[in-house]
């Protein structure tokens, strides 16, 4: 079969086993592996020849679930790493170096928040943070000559906006650089970021991929199409002699697997985030699941965000799947069989009063995590945005009575009982 649905990827993509071998993916639970002679040895080590020496660069298990995810997004190739903010600094590291610039929206995860703002930078990367709102010219106003990359969330954590990952890449294009998407909140089932123009797509694969709070780990996934050769004065890196390599160029020798092997070879080699083949293992396991979670999700944050919009002590409601939403037509657009389980919603009162709401929630847990099977509440600005400043979080849209709802797929009313049974208490 040449071509199969989501639903068949996420359950049979990636590991194709024959005659004889294991139904379910195998655990390679090995650092190494045996070869009888040197020289073929030498040729992994070269590139000249495909195979599995160290589990740091590559593993079979790893590489079975990269290649169900790549699948699923549409991809060339998808690398793993071990966690999804080391996703989102291999996706920029891998065309960027001291002196470089990036363009990030600023309604996007506090931690990749300080990553791009405050880390990079101690390592000469600079980035200019700008509204999804703004204009077109307000953000080509922000472009350097050594912009390297756009980058966006096609749903924001947890401002809940969705982006235009449309605008953004005919932008990035014009001049000249990728656009980079991480897709943790909508996954391919909901948004497939590559068909609407970007060029690399990034994964929490913590969350809804994994969908069990089993393992911690993250995706870059190659779209291979991007013209690095074209502007090849953006990108010696992928473009000229690699000296590690004996003078190997990366887009000569692996056309458009060259930015997952460079990725591969050159960071993972140096750097390591390798996820541990075990991990991938269990985080296969929620991917045969996807297709069958993020619609109950969706169905179910619905229900709670139409609930939220209809109670007298709630301020506000932010879910896209709103039809008074101001991204409503946004979603419809790039998401039009549902968002993701997530939603941000405000009380009426203070801080304090969120507190004691979130205190006296029984069913959903107050917990560091979102895209769970389970029901999870956060208090952003007192707890994943709590290293941003008052104007940082005003700039990321995050305000201070924003709490950060992760519907799970139990029972709807269950659910909504909780929060009504909690809002009683305030």
């Amino acid at each position: 079969m040449e071509k199969v649905s989501l639903d068949t990827i996420c359950v049979q993509g990636g590991w194709q086993p024959k005659n004889g071998e294991p139904r379910q993916i195998p655990i390679i639970q090995s650092t190494t592996f045996k070869y009888e002679n040197t020289e073929e040895m030498a040729q992994l080590f070269d590139l000249e020849k495909s195979g599995y020496f160290y589990t740091r660069l590559q593993n079979p298990t790893n590489d079975a679930v990269a290649a169900k995810i790549a699948a699923l997004e549409g991809g060339a190739a998808a690398v793993l790493t071990s966690s999804g903010q080391a996703a989102n600094f291999y996706a920029v590291f891998n065309i960027c170096e001291a002196g470089s610039h990036i363009i990030a929206s600023n309604e996007i995860y506090g931690g990749t928040y300080n990553l791009f703002g405050v880390t990079l930078p101690k390592l000469g990367i600079e980035c200019t943070f700008v509204s999804p709102d703004a204009t077109d010219d307000e953000i080509l106003a922000a472009v350097r000559p050594n912009t390297r990359a756009f980058f966006g969330e096609t749903i924001s954590n947890p401002g809940c906006r969705v982006f235009d990952i449309e605008r953004f890449a005919r932008l990035a294009h014009s001049v000249g650089v990728p656009l980079i998407v991480d897709n943790t909140f909508a996954t391919p089932i909901n948004c497939r970021p590559l068909e609407w123009g970007a060029d690399i797509v990034t994964h929490s694969t913590t969350k809804y991929m994994d969908g069990h709070a089993t393992q911690v780990g993250g995706a870059v996934i190659d779209g291979g199409k991007f013209g690095w050769d074209a502007h090849s004065d953006k990108f010696p890196g992928l473009t000229t002699p690699d000296a590690s390599y004996h003078g190997l160029t990366y887009t000569k020798a692996f056309g458009s697997m060259a930015y997952a092997v460079k990725l591969t070879a050159q960071l993972m080699r140096d750097l390591g985030s390798t996820p541990s083949p075990q991990n991938s293992f269990l985080l296969n396991l929620g991917l045969e699941t996807l297709h069958l979670r993020v619609p109950r999700h969706c169905d179910n944050a619905l229900k709670v965000a139409r609930y939220l919009s209809a109670d007298s002590r709630v301020a506000w409601v932010n879910y896209c799947g709103l039809t008074d939403n101001r991204d409503y037509a946004m979603a419809q657009k790039y998401l039009p069989n549902g968002s993701c389980g997530v939603l941000s919603f405000g009380l009426k009162g203070d801080r304090a009063t969120a507190v004691k709401f979130m205190d006296s929630l029984r069913l959903i847990s107050i917990a560091t995590h979102v895209a769970d099977a389970r029901s999870c509440v956060l208090h952003p600005a007192s707890h994943t945005h709590r290293q941003l400043s008052e104007e940082q979080l005003k700039e990321a849209g995050i305000a201070p009575d924003l709490i950060r709802l992760s519907v799970g797929i139990e029972n709807s009313d269950d659910i909504i009982a909780d929060i009504e049974q909690a809002l009683d208490k305030i």
